[in-house]
């Protein structure tokens, strides 16, 4: 019986704002190390032991889906595109009658895709530990040892303490809502509470079971999603009006907390959800006094701070700071008190309300095809530099309102203006008048760079008349 991850990938990471936005949310930046969380994920859960993961995601991260999958060497199973975001207890539900009819006997690990869980094979080990209990009809949950009194996470609290940070599969009492600051202490203390980390093992018929009998009133509409679910360039996208009708409910309310049969699996090998800048301090490399520094950062004479840059052209300096959390964007920049970590989300909802196009648009905005990024903004003009993947394509087009002027300053670019077809080498240019049907293609094996020069009247990315799209976009 094969173990199938199941990688949840649609939330939108507020609370690590400004680096973690609506349109490229935490689990596909590189937060801690080289790879993004997702992919670290993905790669945690890959073995001879676990069949291809089964992806849920929205359609407008699909393709950071499969590429980011790509660059690990991971070929995905399904990717199933919500339509919308209903929360995990009808995302859950999918893939349990997805795999019904694909795999029916298999258990499913399902787990975010936005944590952090330094040693894998302590974790796949604790994994294997609970696929028996799992396969025995026990739905199955995974507690993280407390290292201090923790307010940010529910908790777990098991019938016997834990003599051990990891040990045998221990049943559960009873989940406990997140506590404030006097309660975790006690928690902490009583050795029978570890975190709640929202990752859960059990069979298909298990958890179908579960579903019938504690959300029965989920079956219906997510069924009808999935069966009348449409293929799209080897994506599945769940129908929509079924899906809409389904609860926005997660998965914890819907089913955990009715059911009889779940157990724990005690996990002490290290583990955080990065829910808050304080968490990414904890998480990252410090020096003797807690200073945690990341690109193009320098701090003078600085304790227990965060100082964080994400543009090598932007230098962040601290000097004489206590308890900060500074990190730069491009395009915004955070500064707060340490204590103060998880109420980043305030800051995004207040940007919101002023219409700040920071509060959800990401810098760079990834495409299909790569992505491009504003260099200067003026009244009636736009400079933007352009990375297309080989092979990639933007779509035959054209604009009411702007021209353009491409230069090629990495690689080589196919380039079609009306009925003409070129080849366009680093340091040549060519210019799109306005009204003129164009594409832009990489024929080459290398990223190709371009810088595009907007003119016009109107220079918004609705101004896009499409004529074909290998990307199915309308």
């Amino acid at each position: 019986m094969t173990i199938t991850p199941v990688l949840l990938c649609g939330g939108s990471g507020t609370r690590l704002w400004p680096l973690s936005r609506k349109s490229y949310p935490k689990q596909f930046v590189p937060l801690v190390g080289d790879h993004t969380l997702f992919q670290t994920t993905a790669s945690r859960l890959a073995g001879s032991e676990y069949a291809a993961p089964l992806v849920l995601t929205n359609s407008d991260f699909r393709f950071i889906v499969t590429e980011q999958l790509a660059e690990m060497g991971i070929d995905p199973g399904a990717v199933l595109i919500e339509p919308e975001g209903r929360n995990t207890a009808p995302a859950v539900l999918a893939a349990a009658l997805w795999l019904e009819k694909t795999d029916p006997d298999a258990l499913m690990l399902v787990s975010p895709s936005d944590h952090v869980i330094p040693d894998g094979p302590a974790f796949q080990a604790a994994v294997a530990q609970g696929a028996t209990a799992a396969r025995d009809g026990k739905i199955i949950t995974f507690g993280i040892t407390p290292t201090h009194p923790e307010t940010g996470y529910g908790y777990l609290e098991l019938t016997q303490a834990v003599d051990a940070a990891d040990g045998p599969v221990i049943p559960l009492k009873q989940f406990v809502e997140k506590p404030d600051a006097e309660a975790a202490a006690t928690l902490v203390a009583s050795g029978c509470h570890l975190w709640n980390a929202g990752i859960f093992l059990f069979s298909v018929k298990t958890i179908l079971a579960a579903f019938k009998a504690h959300a029965a009133q989920l079956i219906a509409p997510v069924s009808q999603a999935v069966e009348a679910a449409k293929p799209d360039l080897g994506f599945l996208r769940l129908a929509p009006e079924p899906w809409a009708k389904a609860d926005d409910i997660s998965i914890d309310y819907a089913v955990m907390e009715h059911a009889d049969n779940l157990a724990v699996v005690p996990f002490g090998a290290g583990w955080s959800d990065l829910g808050g800048w304080d968490a990414v301090w904890r998480e990252t490399v410090q020096d003797e006094r807690g200073v945690a520094v990341s690109g193009a950062a320098t701090a003078i004479d600085c304790d227990n701070t965060l100082l964080r840059s994400e543009d090598p052209r932007l230098e962040v300096v601290g000097i004489g700071l206590q308890n900060i959390l500074a990190v730069a964007m491009p395009d915004a920049v955070l500064i707060a008190d340490a204590s103060r970590a998880q109420d980043v989300k305030l800051a995004v909802s207040e940007l919101r309300a002023k219409s700040a196009v920071q509060a959800e648009a990401f810098p760079k905005d990834h495409r299909p095809w790569g992505w491009f990024e504003s260099l200067v903004i003026g009244e009636r003009f736009q400079v933007k530099r352009i990375m297309v993947h080989p092979g990639g394509s933007l779509s035959l087009q054209s604009h009411h309102h702007r021209s353009e002027h491409w230069i090629v300053v990495e690689g080589t670019a196919r380039v079609t203006v009306d009925e003409e077809v070129k080849l366009v080498t680093e340091n040549q240019s060519v210019y799109i008048p306005l009204g003129a049907v164009h594409r832009m293609e990489n024929p080459g094996k290398v990223p190709m760079v371009l810088i595009e020069v907007q003119t016009g009247t109107y220079l918004g990315e609705d101004d896009i008349i499409r004529y074909e799209d290998i990307y199915a976009r309308s």
